[in-house]
């Protein structure tokens, strides 16, 4: 049987080819950038979402590949990249999340903010990415800003890692 979707979940679902196109019309939104794996969703990421979604208007998040994950992570993702944006549209104050392919660099990533626009691009406090991140909001006239702390208590590596001792 084929997994349920809403018609209002499906419609938060973009690609990235489509971005453009669809932030053109939204041009004055106060929109929010975040972007991320969101493998395993735990409490963490709920509020940093929360926290990015209190910025402004419009909450957008650019979702990383399952290539990224394999790659960035050294392992496969726990969920697809389907199922982790149905995942995240289903939160009430996610408005667009943008289906990533495999980001090539730094170059591919200033362009996605090229196309959204946005107006603040969100991060946790000590973002190892933050220099980039800052670049790309200057480029576009956006504002970076730290909306919390990354918590060390809530990690997708220490939910796998604490799963693992109940497999044996």
């Amino acid at each position: 049987m084929p997994e349920r979707e809403s018609k209002s979940q499906k419609a938060k679902i973009i690609h990235l080819e489509e971005a453009k196109k669809v932030f053109e019309r939204l041009k004055d939104r106060h929109i929010v950038l975040v972007g991320g794996c969101y493998d395993i969703l735990h409490f963490g990421h709920l509020d940093f979402l929360r926290k990015s979604s209190e910025e402004g208007n419009m909450l957008v998040i650019a979702l990383e590949s399952d290539e990224f994950i394999t790659k960035s992570k050294t392992r496969k993702p726990i969920h697809n990249q389907d199922q982790r944006a149905q995942i995240l549209a289903s939160l009430e104050f996610v408005d667009i999340v943008i289906k990533l392919p495999l980001m090539q660099g730094h170059e591919d990533y200033l362009n996605l903010v090229k196309a959204v626009m946005p107006k603040i691009i969100a991060v946790t406090y000590g973002d190892p990415k933050y220099k980039y991140k800052k670049n790309h909001a200057d480029a576009v006239g956006a504002e970076i800003k730290e909306v919390c702390k990354l918590d060390e208590t809530f990690s997708s590596t220490q939910i796998l890692q604490y799963a693992n001792i109940f497999r044996d």
